[in-house]
């Protein structure tokens, strides 16, 4: 089963709820990869011995792994780090999360800043570019079990919005805008040929 992503209808219920536009907006794996989001569908049974897992942390040179099992019972002050995980952030580096068992909700901010948000379930691989205003919840299961990935070893430092002068947002958003431009030089290319 693919990824499940859609725009976020904007409310101040429980972060954990779903929070569906009336009628639902989904966003294709196309839309999320023009943002930069990548995605890769694992066996989450495999992840100890996975040849496909390995080949992707080889080729993306993801040298350090651990495990976070995130709940009410095993968290010391689950609510308030969730909370902290809720606020929209974003990172010097990629944020690359592989989801083992459980659900959760990434939301990512679009081109024209409006929220996407992006449900990982077992077997969902996802990366974050770096630079992307974004944030995390669980859903209302309140259970996650997450393979957290990094190249060398790891930083998980939030940097809270507004952080448009940061390295990493003007590189992403410099890419985003670079991948905007070579569309439309294809789109003027193929106009003028039919011309």
């Amino acid at each position: 089963m693919a990824l499940e992503a859609w725009f976020m209808q904007e409310s101040d219920d429980d972060q954990r709820l779903p929070h569906h536009k009336n009628p639902p907006e989904y966003v294709s794996l196309d839309h999320l990869a023009d943002l930069g989001v990548l995605y890769w569908r694992l066996d989450p049974n495999k992840h100890e011995n996975d040849p496909e897992l390995n080949k992707i942390r080889q080729d993306r040179g993801y040298s350090y792994m651990d495990l976070l099992d995130l709940c009410p019972e095993k968290v010391e002050n689950y609510e308030e780090k969730l909370k902290n995980f809720y606020t929209e952030h974003i990172h010097a580096d990629e944020e690359i999360r592989y989801c083992l068992e459980g659900s959760g909700y990434f939301d990512v901010r679009d081109k024209g800043d409006r929220w996407i948000r992006i449900l990982i379930k077992g077997g969902d691989l996802i990366v974050l570019p770096a630079g992307i205003y974004h944030r995390f919840t669980l859903d209302a299961s309140n259970y996650i079990k997450l393979m957290r990935l990094f190249v060398g070893e790891p930083v998980w430092t939030p940097f809270n919005r507004p952080q448009e002068d940061h390295p990493a947002r003007k590189d992403y958003i410099k890419g985003i805008t670079y991948k905007v431009g070579l569309a439309m030089e294809a789109c003027m290319t193929t106009c003028l040929l039919i011309l």
